[in-house]
């Protein structure tokens, strides 16, 4: 095997990680964060059975289908083509979706497409644009930039301004990750992103100045709730920057980045799932226990019927093979 094949499957084994550590870190925070889980377990230091997936998953793998069925060129209508063919044909999202991403099927139901679905949209700044991003980080690996520009197209279906620069940061944090590159050139990569003159912006800021203020990690820990709280716990301006703290405070280790986020709390599926996405992307499939991959390698369909019928292994597998292809060209 010659130094570019073995590049290749390198790539291939970190996307794969991604795609999974995503699934894991929605089912394992959404556990977190259950009374009856924290009575029974206390904090989670592991993926227990009854974990599945959420809307997070779920969602992740609707982007990752339009990138796939358009060979990676996507506009903000196929996006919304895919959102109308494999949801709303199939009757639309089940519980547990984010308010805005029912506002955005309800606009493109009545022929509202982007950008006005997602802009006349109620609570568009929260993260459900950015729980979505990870593939458009695998698909431009390497090149920050084009991540964020795919993952504005898809989050523009649903989202607006906060909403759409926390999917941007996500994405290119992840195409960053992807390269092996250190934990601070990834969370940097987020960082450029985001407007500094933004909610969001402004949260990310405070986020690094909770980092580094010299407290201890228990105590950092507890400022990341309280100094970053919103009304809405899924809001992006919460949300993202929880998610990179975490991410900073393991290390990029997955199972430090496990324990610190499955049992954040407020929206932790979510914080948890990219938390993880990030680790893994970072430190690669060998990881994360083979059994907890097998365990969310389906998902469960608990929101969108069409997502049962994907596994997360091959979509991995398939957007890295796209990537090459769009590299190579």
């Amino acid at each position: 095997m010659n130094s570019v094949q073995e590049g290749q499957d390198a790539f291939t084994q970190r996307a794969i990680a991604a795609m999974a550590a995503l699934g894991i870190g929605d089912a394992a925070g959404d556990l977190g964060r259950d009374d009856e889980v924290r009575l029974q377990y206390g904090i989670l230091t592991r993926l227990l059975p009854q974990g599945r997936s959420t809307d997070d998953t779920e969602f992740t793998v609707l982007s990752a289908r339009a990138l796939l069925d358009t060979d990676g060129q996507i506009t903000a209508q196929s996006v919304a083509k895919t959102w109308r063919d494999l949801v709303l044909t199939d009757g639309g999202a089940k519980k547990r979706g984010g308010l805005p991403l029912y506002g955005a099927l309800w606009n493109l139901s009545q022929g509202i497409d982007p950008p006005l679905s997602g802009q006349d949209n109620a609570f568009n700044i929260d993260d459900g644009a950015a729980m979505r991003a990870v593939p458009f980080g695998i698909v431009a690996y390497g090149d920050p930039s084009e991540a964020a520009r795919l993952a504005a197209i898809d989050a523009s279906v649903s989202h607006d301004k906060d909403g759409i620069w926390a999917a941007q940061a996500i994405a290119a944090s992840t195409a960053v990750a992807l390269t092996g590159a250190s934990v601070e050139q990834i969370l940097e990569a987020g960082m450029q992103q985001i407007p500094e003159d933004s909610w969001l912006g402004r949260r990310m800021q405070l986020m690094l100045e909770i980092l580094e203020s010299g407290m201890s990690d228990a105590e950092i820990y507890d400022a990341l709730h309280t100094r970053l709280w919103t009304p809405k716990h899924s809001s992006a301006p919460e949300a993202i920057p929880q998610v990179y703290a975490l991410f900073r405070l393991s290390k990029g280790d997955f199972m430090r980045g496990f324990l610190l986020s499955a049992n954040f709390g407020r929206d932790a599926d979510t914080v948890c799932a990219l938390t993880l996405a990030l680790c893994a992307a970072y430190s690669g499939l060998d990881a994360i226990p083979s059994d907890w991959v097998e365990q969310v390698r389906h998902p469960a369909g608990v929101c969108l019927s069409f997502a049962a019928s994907e596994d997360m292994v091959d979509l991995g597998t398939r957007l890295a093979e796209l990537a090459h292809r769009l590299h190579a060209q």
